[in-house]
This record gives C-alpha cells, sequence and structure tokens, in this order.
C-alpha cells in the first residue's frame, strides 16, 4: 500500500469521496445527517483506529459534508494490546488527522488485566467514547461498519437465539440513552472499501489479530462466511443486509403496536389484563419494558424470563423472587416490583 504524505490526505479525501458517492451510503443516515436535530447539529465524534473502515468514514464525512467539518472530532483509543503497532495506529491517525485539519483526542486503555476479552476491549473503548462525547457536547457518534459486519453479526446472534431487536443489529441510525450511533457504511462491502481506498492510492493501517482466530468474530468472518457464501452460491452479504432491513422494519412495527396499547402505567406497573389474547412478541416486548424500569430488580436468567413471561401471559396471581432486592408480584391484573420488607 502506498503512504500518503500529510499534505495530500485533502487530496485523497476529495478523491475517495468521487468513487463512493453521497448516494452510496445509507439512505437513513443521509437523511438524518441533513436534518435540524441537535445531535445532527452538534460535533459529530468519529470512531478512528485507522482502519481501512474507519479511515474511509472520517474521510468521506469531511468530504462530503463540507460544512461540518469544523465540527468533526476524531476519536481514538489505543487498547496498549500490540506493542508498538498500537503506538504507530495512533501517530498514523493523529497524522491523518493533522492533514485534514480535524480535531483529533486520544485515549488509552490504562487498567486492562492479562486476558482480557474481545468484550472488555470494547467496554473500554465505549466507555472512552462516552466521556469523551460528554467533553465536546457531541450526541452522534460514527461508526465505521460496513455490510459485511452485518452478516457477521447476524450469525453471531442467531448462535445465541436473539429475536428481531438484535438481528436488525447493526442499525444504520441507533439511539443509546442520549446518544446516537450512526453507520453510513451498511450499503458497502468490506470488499469495495478497500477497493476504493486502494484506487484512491490510500493507506491504511492493519490490525493483524484480525487475522488469528481467538475471537469468535474472525473465526465467523474468516470460515463460515466463506462456506456460507460457496453453499448458498450467491450474495449472502447482500441477502443478511435486506433481511436486516427487513428486520428492522418488524421490530419497529412491534415497538409501535406496544407504545400503541400502553401496557406500562404509573410507578412503573405493568397492565397484564391488556396483553391478555395479545400475540406473544407483545407480552415479552412489554416484560422487557417493564423489566427494564425496575432498577432494584437484580439480573433474571433467560428461563428465569421465560418462567415469568409465561405467568403475564396467563395473568394468574403470582410471586416471583427478582433478587435480593424483591420479587415480582401479579395481583388483579397488575404486575409490580415490591421490594423485600427489611427486618428491624
Amino acid at each position: 500500500m502506498t503512504k500518503c504524505k500529510d499534505d495530500l490526505w485533502q487530496a485523497r479525501g476529495r478523491r475517495l469521496a468521487g468513487l463512493l458517492l453521497r448516494d452510496c451510503l445509507h439512505p437513513a443516515v443521509r437523511t438524518w445527517a441533513d436534518g435540524r436535530t441537535a445531535a445532527a447539529r452538534g460535533p459529530w465524534a468519529v470512531a478512528f483506529s485507522g482502519g481501512a473502515d474507519s479511515l474511509a468514514l472520517l474521510l468521506l464525512l469531511w468530504a462530503h459534508w463540507p460544512e461540518r467539518r469544523a465540527g468533526l472530532v476524531a476519536l481514538h483509543f489505543n487498547h496498549r494490546l500490540r506493542g508498538a503497532a498500537a503506538d504507530a495506529d495512533e501517530r498514523f491517525c493523529r497524522r491523518v488527522c493533522r492533514g485534514l485539519g480535524v480535531r483529533f483526542r486520544m485515549g488509552r486503555w490504562k487498567n486492562r488485566r492479562s486476558g482480557a476479552s474481545e468484550e472488555d476491549a470494547r467496554e473500554a473503548r465505549f466507555a472512552f467514547f462516552d466521556r469523551t462525547m460528554r467533553q465536546i457536547g457531541a450526541r452522534a457518534l460514527w461508526l465505521g461498519h460496513q455490510q459485511d459486519d452485518i452478516a457477521e453479526t447476524m450469525l453471531m446472534r442467531l448462535a445465541r437465539g436473539s429475536g428481531t431487536a438484535g438481528l436488525a443489529a447493526p442499525r444504520p441510525v441507533q439511539r443509546v440513552g442520549n446518544q446516537l450511533r450512526v453507520r453510513p457504511l451498511l450499503t458497502v462491502k468490506k470488499e469495495e472499501v478497500v477497493a476504493r481506498l486502494r484506487e484512491s492510492r490510500i493507506s491504511w493501517r492493519e490490525d493483524r489479530t484480525n487475522a488469528g482466530r481467538m475471537f469468535f468474530r474472525n473465526r465467523v468472518r474468516h470460515e463460515v462466511i466463506p462456506a456460507w457464501q460457496k453453499a448458498a452460491e450467491r450474495d449472502v452479504l447482500a441477502g443478511a443486509a435486506l433481511a436486516r432491513e427487513r428486520l428492522e422494519e418488524d421490530d419497529s412495527a412491534l415497538d409501535a403496536w406496544v407504545e400503541e396499547l400502553r401496557p406500562l402505567g404509573r410507578g412503573g406497573v405493568l397492565n397484564v389484563a391488556i396483553l391478555r389474547n395479545r400475540p406473544r412478541a407483545l407480552a415479552r416486548r412489554a416484560l422487557h419494558r417493564w423489566l427494564l424500569a425496575q432498577p432494584l430488580a437484580g439480573d433474571l436468567s433467560r428461563q428465569g424470563f421465560e418462567d415469568l413471561l409465561a405467568a403475564v401471559e396467563a395473568g394468574h396471581g403470582t410471586r416471583r423472587s427478582l433478587g435480593r432486592n424483591g420479587f415480582a408480584l401479579i395481583k388483579n391484573g397488575r404486575l409490580r416490583f415490591e421490594r423485600h420488607r427489611r427486618r428491624a
């Protein structure tokens, strides 16, 4: 891969934007980005590892939304897992941002422990993103997930029995708390991102751990997807992306139906009677919402949730433990959380 000098990054960005046009990006993201919401109008934080996807993302945002350049902030997190290579990634990202005139914020994993998992690294990275976004007043985080990530995520979540909400990930525009995560490259395959970068003579950083087989996602990427593609004899990545869109539509429809029923009342009480003789998917979704509204409820196992769901559907009086702080009580067609009585 040909190296780019600092003073050529703006020219390379324009070249890449001429190959990956704005119309190539996900339409939901384009509509959101051109809107007038506070998140869209405020600073845009960009997760920037230095890899092909995140580099393409930063360059395309810089080129396609020139009016937003002053509000772009690249966030780079050094996991300190790859020694000198990780430090070289950091220097590369800093150099790219200097060439584009984009603000650069960097964090390092100071409290990492030996044997940390992929999930541990992700949590540390997003904790840094959240802290920094609060500091700079950004409510939108741009991520470089592309179409290959859809198929990988779908297969991984199928393995653990996810429903429509889980299988509809990653979403182009996703609300997480008071922030939005935005993914414009979900309409573009990884091979096209790489091809357009090479055609534009743009270098990027490679994380050698991505080629290994230690992590589940890597095994899915390098072993399962190629076998699936060969067996199907069709474009499974495009098929998975289309299925994800349909699943998101269905998931949104279920959310809207629950909203219309309004089973959650004041004081965190669930009206079980409203859900009687309704599709089970509505009762499941309403119960999930009820549990999220109970700050004192402990973690509920999958089987424990299914048992409570069956009780909600039956509507009979029941009392089930929800951890050390209290229990779920169904009485008179209402489900409520009641705390344990403390002994004097």
